[in-house]
């Protein structure tokens, strides 16, 4: 990235920056101070600018309105007729918004206090309309005392009231009728029992209750159908003024960014000067945009300072493979510009972490169909509208995440095939899987475990067409090595993550993070060898064989932790302290085995109950079990699968991440000046002049 200043004169200020949009390589930052004027717009600018604000918030607003996702593209109307265009889609959409607004309230109250009012105009007949009597409905709550409320009207009007009541759902509504000099009197005493006149919302406050109800049950029996016809109306307004209002929205949006661009300039009377950042590959656009203008322009370059400028803006740049991982990556912040990118660490990790957690061949094959239907719809150019939450993934979005989950559905499967698991045990029940005892041994004798040969699963359990190599449902005696192997991966990142550290303490000259991070890599290192050379602590006298390379390794550590906190002592006094926390970050990653096995343990469960309907009824059996293995594979994959996503992004937001001094410091995102509308190079008035730029852009 490098830091460039752009001055050009005022009146050809528009051009260049229409140029700028048009290259769309330079991310602007404010310039604040100086001689020249900074910040808010003045004079024919400032009208300038609140005309064009003004147009796009109508055209925004209206879009809004219509709910409309972005059309084919379209051609862009002539200047002149830009607010025709907007006027001219913004009032049928705002009339059509305002009955659609209404009739949406009209179905609220309907849904909120239709049987109520019904039962009430019942209760009431004519006795609304009455020009000497006044009704006051109100509703009793099943906790409510009817009979308090009577003590209380014959207190307050004896022998000049009446009173009905009408059961409606678990509620009950009444009506007081009393003479209309006395409703305040009514009213008075429902308020001594806590209870408060029933007043109906918007329109329907003033109405008798016969016209309110025949209002609701018209809203009742038609108000779906009439939104249905006001939505149809809405779908044809967005598809006739959708393409051009599309169209004018973006050049508005250009034309702002214009004053935007002006406004965060130092501006003189003649002239105005803009500063930003240029990634070094994309200088050679730059200098071609900037040749055009010849003398009218000076551009002069200045390498950008990584260790003291905050606002240097960062690009992630990544391979095909990692590159739609930084969809994950968007859940975090960006990294600091100079400072360590994890998204290939989170593209090969993440999906294995998670393959790991399921490992079952059959949810693997759900996550692959979801990822090739993501895939489908982004490549029919469909986005997925997701109203529910609010939310509409565009379909280059989709195909990032499809791209993703068919990598996490790929390890699941090849770790379903290693576990020997497909749907729990349904692949072991169809003599799919079987556990081979000889190659157990063979493969994982040298961790000290032996496979008990007496085990009591039947000789049916080590039969079948695949061996099962990682039988982490064995708890009996495998749960070890499975929770030393998920162990492992914390071992590597968290030690990473500290060499990340001291990596970038030293390539910004910073002697306190590097002492730091030799401190705590050593201290980690040190108790991770000492757990391994103490047998987790069941032969502390093993410590001090300086035959063994653990202990070596397990010293070293150690010295190395004491030699950096003296050194770092005053900055970090708590330093111990935080050595036993990193030692817990290692201890998290037992999560990918915890969790695994208690997916595992729950999906052998779901198939073990189907399973058993099948033995125990025959082949009405086979129909009960498959539909209730079906469900409650669903039922516990739904309640289960945010976790199995959640706790590989936390092992490596937090446990990995945090040693690396990721999450202390972020950059912006490189946001360049683009233009969002077509526009032709003959639309950009270009001084033309013979000369070079007087400061060439190399």
């Amino acid at each position: 990235m490098q830091q460039v200043v752009i001055a050009t004169r005022k009146r050809d200020s528009e051009a260049v920056i229409a140029a700028l949009q048009e290259v769309g390589v330079l991310h602007l930052r404010p310039i604040s101070g100086g001689p020249l004027n900074t910040g808010s717009l003045s004079g024919q600018d400032a009208q300038a600018r609140r005309d064009d604000e003004r147009m796009l918030a109508r055209a925004e607003s209206t879009i809004a309105e219509l709910g409309a996702y972005r059309p084919a593209p379209a051609p862009l109307p002539a200047v002149a007729e830009w607010e025709g265009v907007v006027e001219g889609a913004a009032v049928p959409v705002s009339t059509l918004a305002k009955q659609r607004q209404e009739l949406q309230s009209d179905l609220d109250v309907e849904r909120n206090y239709g049987d109520a009012v019904r039962a009430l105009a019942r209760m009431v007949g004519g006795l609304d309309r009455s020009r000497r009597l006044a009704l006051v409905p109100f509703l009793l709550q099943p906790t409510d005392n009817l009979g308090d409320l009577e003590a209380a009207l014959r207190e307050t009007l004896p022998e000049r009231y009446a009173i009905a009541t009408e059961q409606v759902g678990q509620n009950r509504v009444g009506v007081v009728a009393t003479l209309k000099a006395e409703r305040d009197a009514a009213r008075t005493a429902l308020s001594k029992v806590r209870l408060g006149e029933l007043r109906l919302p918007g329109r329907f406050d003033n109405m008798p209750l016969a016209d309110a109800a025949a209002a609701m049950e018209d809203i009742r029996q038609n108000g779906v159908s009439r939104q249905a016809d006001l939505n149809t109306q809405r779908e044809k307004l967005a598809q006739q003024h959708g393409p051009a209002l599309y169209a004018v929205r973006d050049a508005l949006k250009d034309r702002v960014a214009v004053h935007d661009v002006r406004a965060v300039s130092a501006r003189g009377k003649y002239s105005l000067v803009m500063q930003g950042y240029v990634p070094v590959d994309r200088l050679g656009a730059l200098d071609a945009t900037l040749d055009k203008f010849g003398d009218s322009v000076c551009a002069e370059l200045h390498p950008v300072d990584e260790h003291h400028d905050d606002q240097i803006p960062v690009e992630l740049k990544n391979n095909s493979y990692v590159k739609p991982f930084q969809v994950v990556m968007g859940l975090m912040s960006l990294p600091k510009y100079g400072s360590f990118d994890p998204t290939w660490v989170i593209a090969v990790f993440f999906p294995l972490f998670f393959g790991i957690i399921i490992a079952d061949v059959g949810y693997g094959l759900l996550f692959l169909w979801f990822g090739m239907w993501l895939l489908g719809k982004a490549r029919r150019n469909e986005g997925w509208d997701l109203s529910f939450f609010g939310a509409y993934v565009p379909p280059a979005t989709l195909k990032d995440l499809g791209y993703v989950v068919n990598v996490m559905a790929a390890w699941t499967i090849l770790w379903g095939f290693l576990t020997g698991e497909l749907f729990g045990t349904l692949g072991e029940h169809l003599g799919l899987f079987y556990i081979n005892p000889e190659l157990l041994n063979n493969l994982w004798s040298w961790t000290g475990i032996h496979y008990p040969t007496e085990a009591a699963h039947g000789a049916a359990h080590h039969a079948g067409l695949i061996p099962t190599l990682f039988p982490r449902l064995e708890t009996g005696y495998f749960s070890n090595v499975a929770l030393v192997f998920a162990l492992c991966f914390g071992i590597i990142q968290v030690l990473w993550g500290w060499a990340i550290r001291i990596q970038m303490g030293i390539r910004h000259k910073d002697p306190i993070h590097t002492w730091e991070g030799i401190a705590l890599g050593g201290g980690v290192l040190g108790l991770i060898m000492m757990a391994f050379a103490s047998r987790a602590g069941k032969d502390f006298g093993a410590l001090t064989n300086f035959g063994s390379p653990l202990v070596i390794l397990m010293w070293a550590g150690f010295i190395a932790f004491i030699v950096g906190y003296i050194r770092i002592i005053k900055h970090f006094p708590m330093l111990p302290i935080e050595l036993l926390s990193q030692g817990g970050a290692v201890m998290s990653y037992a999560r990918i085995f915890a969790v695994g096995l208690v997916s595992a343990i729950l999906a052998k469960l779901c198939s073990d109950v189907g399973w058993a309907m099948y033995e125990r009824i025959g082949f009405l059996g086979i129909l009960i079990g498959i539909v209730l293995g079906a469900l409650l594979h669903f039922f516990v994959l739904a309640l289960t699968l945010i976790g199995h996503i959640v706790q590989p992004l936390r092992l490596h937001m937090v446990e990995f991440l945090n040693p690396t001094g990721f999450n202390n410091e972020t950059s912006p995102r490189y946001n360049p000046l683009r233009r969002l509308s077509p526009s032709p190079s003959a639309q950009v008035p270009v001084q033309p002049v013979p000369s070079a730029v007087s400061g060439p852009v190399k």
